[in-house]
């Protein structure tokens, strides 16, 4: 079987938005409702509290994300819901107006494609809110209502807010707030493949998926993908697959998930012993610390597992709105970071950055994890600048976005990478060492030696013995050197 992915992925640089988060406007404008009981933008994010994000003030930060190099965003859920994270949906069919309504993201939507900026929405098809109608009415009308096939209605009473009480129906992890919908009800099923196809009509460029794995019902991801195929088969679809992702990207059904088992090797290699056990969390362990030989490994078995069309549209990250910031769980440790996003920004597939990595936004554990997008004072401005130089290479070099990836050399605390796409080749080298190293060793196989150096600290150097071509690499600590 062919698999098909989109091609504007693989050359996509994400950003990751939660909207609450993000930017707020400081005007009024027509469908958007601003509350007067908001927390401190720069307070520490609470679960329940709001600090009004709005998606005008995503639209004021259009150009900050264009020189940034950002082509792609992939905003946390946007439709009505009674939480700041929106994944208690109340109404698929209409943009929160805490966010603007659907004027603010007719007009956001148009403002990104005016600037090339695709844009991917969260798709929470698993579950739904309490306040969602259909489940409301089966909270009226108990036994009574038209739809309670919808639902996995157990045993009566129902208690949706009483937590002494059993739930008495199936609910996400157990969460009363989070009712999840019966897959197996055909018009559940043809419910939710129309909330996709309207996003897409409305332009969207795609879905990423909320915890696609919970729904086991045959076929219905397959139907998924033919119905948003069927109007844009550039649209990108993206599921949340923390493990091994292989039922799902058989390319009948997603064209990647987000990449936290690139994230888990990649943090464990940089950080090292830095990585605090207090972050561990199920499904995202960057530990125990890796050397650059058993990087290599964990690199080569993740890419081993999916079709190469598959890995060029991964969607890659280090944070999410789910895990602790790299920058918090290593201690303020801005080199592993930075190293890390160096491994991110030249890997296959692709890269996302959550907001605020780009300027050092600090972060916990889930909430502390989604605060304010802080004011330009509070800004590191190396961080931010770092990003830059690294996504314009990304976007410079075509075998950094495309080209086969070939691990040249990982011992110790060094390892070395080639990206080939043709008779282009750029090295990436790194040192996650605290001390200057210099490592020699053959190269086979690559069309050209690349020796100029277009980021970082280091020196490079081909030399040939018994008709072998060696490299020798010096690397200053905890650096990077980047050869095209």
């Amino acid at each position: 079987m062919t698999i098909n992915t989109p091609d504007w992925v693989k050359n996509a640089v994400f950003y990751q938005i939660f909207p609450d988060r993000f930017g707020k406007s400081q005007e009024s404008h027509p469908g958007l409702w601003q509350s007067n009981c908001l927390e401190a933008w720069d307070a520490k994010p609470t679960y329940e509290g709001y600090k009004g994000g709005d998606l005008w003030g995503i639209i004021d930060k259009l150009d900050y994300l264009q020189e940034l190099g950002i082509n792609a965003i992939y905003l946390t859920p946007i439709f009505q819901s009674a939480s700041n994270h929106r994944y208690h949906t109340h109404d698929y069919y209409q943009v929160d107006p805490m966010l603007g309504g659907n004027h603010a993201f007719e007009a956001m939507l148009e403002a990104a494609h005016q600037r090339e900026i695709k844009i991917v929405l969260d798709g929470v098809f698993n579950h739904t809110g309490r306040g969602f109608f259909f489940f409301s009415d089966i909270l009226e009308n108990g036994g009574n209502s038209a739809w309670l096939d919808w639902f996995k209605v157990e045993k009566w009473p129902l208690a949706a807010y009483d937590g002494a009480k059993p739930a008495n129906y199936v609910s996400w992890v157990g969460n009363r707030a989070l009712p999840q919908f019966n897959h197996d009800n055909p018009q559940v099923r043809e419910y939710i493949m129309q909330i996709g196809e309207y996003w897409l009509h409305k332009g969207i460029d795609g879905w990423r998926l909320d915890v696609p794995s919970e729904v086991a019902t045959p076929g219905f991801w397959q139907e998924f993908r033919d119905r948003v195929k069927a109007i844009n088969p550039e649209a990108y679809i993206v599921g949340e697959i923390w493990s091994d992702a292989s039922p799902w990207l058989d390319g009948k059904q997603f064209d990647g998930v987000m990449n936290y088992r690139f994230a888990e090797p990649t943090i464990a290699f940089t950080a090292g012993d830095r990585f605090m056990p207090e972050y561990i969390q199920p499904h995202y362990e960057p530990c125990p610390a890796l050397n650059a030989a058993q990087y290599g490994d964990r690199i080569k078995e993740l890419l081993d597992l999916y079709d190469w069309e598959i890995q060029l549209t991964q969607l890659n990250l280090l944070n999410s709105h789910d895990t602790s910031r790299v920058l918090t769980s290593t201690g303020e440790d801005k080199d592993s970071l930075h190293l890390a996003t160096c491994l991110l920004l030249t890997f296959p597939g692709a890269p996302c950055i959550y907001y605020g990595d780009e300027i050092g936004l600090p972060g916990g554990k889930d909430p502390d994890c989604r605060r304010g997008f802080p004011e330009k004072t509070a800004w590191e401005l190396d961080t931010l600048k770092y990003h830059q130089q690294l996504i314009a290479l990304r976007h410079q070099y075509p075998a950094l976005r495309t080209g086969d990836y070939q691990i040249l050399y990982a011992e110790d605390g060094v390892y070395v990478l080639a990206r080939v796409l043709e008779s282009e080749v750029v090295i990436v080298a790194i040192n996650v060492e605290s001390s200057e190293i210099t490592v020699n060793f053959p190269v086979l196989n690559l069309p050209n030696q690349p020796a100029k150096l277009v980021y970082g600290d280091a020196n490079i150097s081909w030399q040939t013995n018994k008709g072998e071509n060696y490299l020798e690499l010096n690397l200053s600590s905890r650096n990077v050197g980047i050869f095209a």
